[in-house]
């Protein structure tokens, strides 16, 4: 008897951890939560901005510092929420990154060290309006354009940096003695080509190498190609097929369903897939039943006999 309410005790516990997940789920699920929640984040980024500027902070220093209270309160109601969704699968609440971003925005909030600290307590408050990408599909899909482009942008820096590098010894060689300003060592040639990169003052470079000597015009010319032409353009290829790449994993994950994914245990599925089982025992009920009025007393044996002798198999 005490092994049979051990059995049962253990048997309703994961049940009840079921129920909380499921009633946890609908209410994270619905449409009103996500709105809720993309509000406070939208005030949450509201009163960051006006404690910028030091009138208001100073004639509203308590309603703000209760109104940011309040919304800490309300981020962790909404993450320990999210957590309680995923009562019956706890791992999968950590396959989720925005999850554990999340996770990592709030609890960091209640150490001592950050909260003594203000200016990183602001950049923390700042974080939160990054979560407005887990409600909005398109800047989600963007920033994982820009994390897959990552590499890309990476090999990108080291040949702009290489080419910045050569160019600059070049026109220091060049270009030093008669204007130091621009080219008199090697950090101020790097400087000035960085922003000739953008086109920024470009005419009167041309124009000031032109007085020093004609194949200055050349060395422009091929550097204004390279940089702002080709290695942007670059740039410009991996970002675009990095963005192609994250939209259509977005559609992916979409349209194929998952043993994760949360439609998959709301409670209309779960009954429907109830019914269906109990269709399939029974059509397997009512087999064995005809199976067994058919086959006569002699058995499956016998019946092959007869029949492998040509006699009619009797109903």
């Amino acid at each position: 008897m005490p092994h049979h309410h051990g059995h049962v005790a253990g048997s309703t516990a994961p049940s009840g951890r079921r129920r909380l997940a499921r009633r946890c789920r609908d209410i994270t699920e619905a449409r009103w939560f996500a709105l809720a929640v993309f509000a406070l984040i939208l005030t949450n980024a509201v009163l960051l901005g006006l404690e910028t500027y030091s009138g208001v902070l100073e004639q509203w220093h308590r309603w703000l510092r209760l109104a940011e209270h309040t919304c800490l309160a309300a981020f962790t109601v909404e993450i320990v929420l999210r957590m309680a969704a995923h009562a019956d699968r706890p791992r999968d609440f950590g396959k989720d990154p925005w999850n554990l971003f999340d996770l990592a925005v709030v609890l960091c909030a209640f150490l001592p060290v950050v909260r003594e600290n203000t200016t990183v307590l602001r950049l923390l408050r700042l974080a939160r309006v990054l979560r407005t990408a887990r409600f909005l599909p398109q800047l989600r899909t963007v920033l994982v354009a820009v994390a897959r482009s990552l590499p890309g942008t990476l090999s990108f820096l080291l040949v702009g940096a290489l080419l910045l590098y050569v160019y600059a010894m070049v026109g220091w060689v060049f270009f030093g003695h008669h204007d130091p300003e621009h080219y008199g060592s090697l950090g101020r040639a790097v400087l000035t080509l960085f922003l000739l990169m953008m086109l920024d003052g470009i005419g009167d470079a041309v124009h000031a190498g032109l007085e020093i000597s004609r194949w200055s015009l050349l060395y422009y010319a091929s550097y204004v190609l390279l940089a702002s032409f080709v290695l942007v353009n670059v740039l410009i290829g991996v970002v675009l097929t990095s963005l192609d790449e994250a939209r259509d994993l977005g559609e992916e994950e979409e349209e194929v369903p998952t043993a994760h994914d949360p439609a998959a245990h709301r409670p209309e599925q779960q009954d429907l897939r109830r019914r269906i089982d109990a269709a399939r025992r029974a059509l397997d009920d009512l087999e064995r039943d005809l199976a067994a009025r058919t086959v006569p007393p002699g058995g499956e044996e016998g019946e092959r006999r007869r029949t492998a002798q040509g006699a009619e198999p009797r109903n």
